[in-house]
């Protein structure tokens, strides 16, 4: 199973800036922790992190052409916002998960990537991708 993981705008600041929201890992720390969540779980991943929607969009179509099974989506800055975003996590024909590592809702709206999205995983931190991969990985048996 392949699994694409893409970490959203301003995920490069994690660990850098509100920390006393998001804690003191950066995005290469939770990258270290997706890894070794994708060996116990043996699944592959690709980590994909970019803060510019038009990137994004181009690798999940492209991860729609190399025939991923799955996406696991922390939007952090495209949460809100971004029709042609949207428009693609719709097209393409795996399912998405969408991640966060704090609970949006406590902060303001609900993501607009929640509208598309199979589910969410919110509030538990790094956690959080561990329980979008293992329920991504359930979902295809």
């Amino acid at each position: 199973m392949r699994i694409l993981v893409i970490q959203g705008a301003g995920m490069n600041m994690r660990g850098k800036v509100q920390t006393e929201i998001f804690g003191t890992m950066t995005l290469d720390d939770y990258n270290q922790h997706i890894r070794s969540y994708a060996r116990e779980l043996e699944v592959d991943v690709e980590i994909f992190h970019s803060n510019i929607e038009g990137e994004v969009i181009n690798r999940l179509y492209e991860a729609n052409d190399q025939g991923f099974d799955g996406a696991l989506f922390n939007p952090a800055g495209f949460s809100r916002g971004y029709p042609a975003l949207i428009a693609a996590i719709s097209q393409v024909r795996f399912p998405v998960v969408e991640v966060h590592i704090s609970n949006p809702v406590r902060r303001g709206p609900v993501s607009d990537v929640a509208s598309v999205s199979l589910g969410m995983v919110a509030g538990f931190g790094v956690f959080g991708y561990y329980l979008g991969l293992r329920g991504l990985k359930d979902r295809a048996k």
